[in-house]
């Protein structure tokens, strides 16, 4: 895994998300609020940043680099920029479809060179998936862009604050179609890449995954469902078989208590709205979203574009720092694992 020579930190690319958007606005503060100890590359416009540093008033210092090894470690106020050209001088607060290409030009230089052991993971701010498919260009996510790049079967999604990790077994699917999405093959390809990673990108030996049921009270013995009893429960046996260490399932109601969270590593919910509102309750604007089961680390903010809010000086960088700080530990995490 490529580290920078000096202090062999970790080297996290960042991209720039949506230009009209906060992606910048939050890039260019939290850079400057918070020392990262690593090498942080930034892969957008020079005069992107330069332009919304002067709108917000902050003392910036860019560094232009002509190759990612020009990089220097993370000085606060400083920031390494691989230049990306817009097709359009953008404005805050004003989406412009010519910038589309940009946009998704970042993600796929950002995706090879981690592919490539260039960067040793990759952050990522928002983007406007409306104005991307409005060109005609087919984006569902950041997600599945990687996926489609490095060529993953299977991804997980997980969201994380400093107090819980939550990993879905599915993820934007109506309500109507979780139960058929369950199944013994899915559920075990999800439980083995967050398990994998646990340990190879957070440095847990034996992870302890709390799980939940599906149904109201975890089926209740199979009187509020059957998929407990069908799938999930005889799935988790064979997995504890295999030396997993998994709780469950156990009803979603009472799962997050401290009786069960403050012994466990994470928690896997079934469905994308049985656990993330209790993640982001507790700590909505500081967590990050992690992709699992790719070849390269992946983190993002935990929020959207907020155009309203771009070059207003009002954007909250929080979640972009959580993500930055977890993907410098899961860098460090993954190339001690593999020593």
């Amino acid at each position: 895994m490529a580290t920078s020579t000096a202090e062999q930190l970790p080297i996290i690319a960042i991209t720039s998300g949506e230009p009209a958007g906060i992606g910048p606005d939050i890039i260019l503060s939290a850079l400057t609020d918070y020392f990262f100890k690593a090498t942080l590359i930034v892969l957008a416009d020079p005069a992107l940043l330069a332009s919304r540093a002067e709108r917000l008033n902050l003392p910036v210092k860019i560094h232009t680099l002509n190759k990612t090894s020009e990089a220097k470690p993370h000085q606060q106020g400083e920031i390494n920029v691989f230049p990306i050209s817009l097709a359009k001088a953008s404005t805050a607060g004003v989406l412009d479809a010519a910038n589309s290409p940009y946009v998704l030009e970042t993600l796929k230089q950002a995706g090879e060179a981690c592919l490539n052991k260039l960067f040793d993971a990759v952050v990522t701010p928002p983007v406007h998936k409306g104005i991307l498919c409005d060109t005609g260009i087919h984006f569902s996510g950041h997600t599945e862009f990687f996926q489609a790049q490095c060529h993953s079967p299977h991804v997980v999604m997980m969201l994380a604050t400093e107090a819980m990790k939550v990993a879905l077994a599915t993820t934007h699917l109506p309500l109507k179609d979780v139960s058929g999405a369950i199944t013994e093959q899915s559920l075990t390809l999800v439980i083995k890449a967050l398990h994998q990673d646990l340990q190879q990108k957070f440095g847990l030996q034996k992870p302890k995954i709390l799980v939940c049921g599906l149904n109201p009270h975890a089926g209740e013995n199979g009187h509020l469902g059957m998929e407990e009893i069908e799938v999930i429960i005889p799935t988790l046996n064979k997995l504890r078989q295999q030396g997993l260490d998994l709780i469950g399932p156990l009803p979603a109601d009472t799962l997050f208590t401290p009786k069960y969270l403050d012994n466990a590593d994470c928690v896997l919910a079934m469905y994308h709205d049985q656990g993330l509102p209790v993640l982001k309750y507790s700590g909505f604007g500081n967590a990050v979203n992690i992709t699992l089961g790719l070849p390269i680390i992946r983190t993002s903010v935990d929020h959207g574009t907020a155009i309203d809010l771009a070059g207003t000086g009002k954007a909250n960088n929080g979640s972009l720092k959580v993500a930055i700080q977890h993907a410098i530990n899961m860098a460090n995490n993954a190339k001690t694992f593999s020593q």
